[in-house]
């Protein structure tokens, strides 16, 4: 029995030719070259930057390329306290980016507002734009956000390339 998507490497091989279809390939694609926009606010950005380094290599999974510019990314890290006077920020910034686009909140600050429960911290990002995967701990150590990635990965590969707009779908 079939599932309804397939990765791009679930092919079969006749000699020189792979035989597969163009939503699997493309996905696996747009799974392997996720390029993020990195939103580090607090001491959550020291652990993101981590991950990017030797130790942890972010590179393994094709997202090493750090774009500081949100119309050559695809997903955001959002990584730390997000106070109201930035929260119109990272949502100007999060408008500004391409679909398909993606959201991963890094730490408990970003997820929840964490230990701040106060009148200048907002109580979680999600409040302004969605979030896709949430990421646990102060701060979240390097693996947490490669493990988000890896399941950030999983959500992309099975989402359709080809999608009807919102209206043409009703």
């Amino acid at each position: 029995m079939q599932t309804s998507t397939e990765l791009g490497y679930n092919s079969k091989i006749e000699g020189d030719v792979i035989v597969t279809r163009i939503d699997a390939a493309l996905g696996w694609f747009r799974k392997n070259s996720l390029w993020p926009m990195p939103m580090g606010l607090a001491c959550c950005a020291i652990e993101l930057m981590a991950a990017g380094a030797s130790r942890f290599d972010i590179a393994r999974f094709g997202s090493e390329v750090m774009r500081f510019s949100p119309r050559q990314s695809d997903v955001m890290i959002v990584a730390g306290t997000v106070t109201y006077k930035m929260a119109m920020a990272v949502k100007r910034i999060y408008d500004q980016m391409p679909e398909p686009k993606w959201v991963i909140a890094m730490g408990a600050c970003a997820s929840t507002g964490g230990m701040y429960r106060s009148y200048a911290v907002l109580q979680g990002v999600d409040r302004i734009i969605p979030v896709d995967v949430y990421v646990a701990g102060c701060p979240p150590r390097p693996e947490a956000l490669l493990d988000a990635l890896i399941k950030l990965q999983g959500k992309v590969a099975n989402e359709p390339v080809l999608r009807l707009p919102k209206e043409a779908a009703k």
